[in-house]
């Protein structure tokens, strides 16, 4: 299970060879991400980030594959 910390903050969130965005801040152990601009609605939608008007979203630990020193990694059986 995915464990964040204030050291993740600023790397890239990527799916497969995609970025999806960037982990903003972590808070609580929870990670929130600011999703790329171009993300689609695809990936939204498999990450259950729907429209809410925020600006960042929660990752659930149970999508994240790695976390390493560059990047978070989401698991790619999404």
């Amino acid at each position: 299970m995915a464990q964040f910390s204030e050291s993740d903050e600023g790397k890239p969130v990527v799916m497969g060879d995609e970025k999806v965005g960037m982990v903003s801040e972590v808070e609580h152990g929870t990670a929130y991400v600011d999703p790329d601009p171009g993300i689609t609605d695809k990936i939204k939608a498999t990450l259950d980030w729907g429209d809410r008007g925020e600006d960042t979203y929660p990752l659930q630990e149970n999508r994240v594959d790695a976390i390493t020193d560059d990047e978070v990694r989401l698991r790619s059986d999404l």
